[in-house]
């Protein structure tokens, strides 16, 4: 089904069927990777945790997943659309560098609010906390890494 839209100078433009899809099909790899990167980050801070302590295993956990994460995204999620090596590369650094400032923030608000919180408790504030940065990166991937490039 195509839809039809009234555009400057009288014309009328046509949308390609396969766009009104592109949005659907993004979003679900990204969850299917998110999910799984997330569940991997989560097994690994658990891990990781007692041995060296909240912040420096949530480091370690993000920076296995991150990388991994976003060449999936490139090779999968986003497979379609071409990308700037060098801008993809920046961009693992700038995503690494904000869930794990987020994360630490995260992390120190938690041991404000409860005393001594528990590796569970810890786990969870990560999840929640990158729930809400995952939508944001999706956002980022989509229309400025991978954005859609106008001949």
């Amino acid at each position: 089904m195509t839809t039809t839209r009234w555009a400057p100078g009288h014309r009328i433009i046509r949308r390609a069927p396969e766009r009104h899809h592109e949005l659907g099909n993004h979003a679900a790899w990204y969850v299917v990777a998110g999910v799984a990167a997330t569940g991997l980050q989560a097994v690994l801070f658990l891990v990781l945790q007692p041995i060296l302590g909240p912040q420096l295993a949530n480091l370690v956990a993000l920076a296995v997943t991150t990388v991994g994460n976003t060449e999936f995204h490139r090779r999968v999620t986003f497979a379609t659309r071409k990308s700037n090596a060098g801008k993809r590369h920046f961009q693992d650094l700038v995503t690494f560098a904000f869930y794990a400032a987020y994360g630490s923030i995260v992390l120190a608000s938690l041991d404000a609010v409860i005393t001594e919180p528990t590796a569970l408790e810890q786990t969870g504030a990560l999840l929640a906390a990158s729930v809400v940065g995952g939508i944001a990166r999706f956002a980022v991937l989509r229309w400025w890494v991978f954005a859609r490039r106008n001949a």
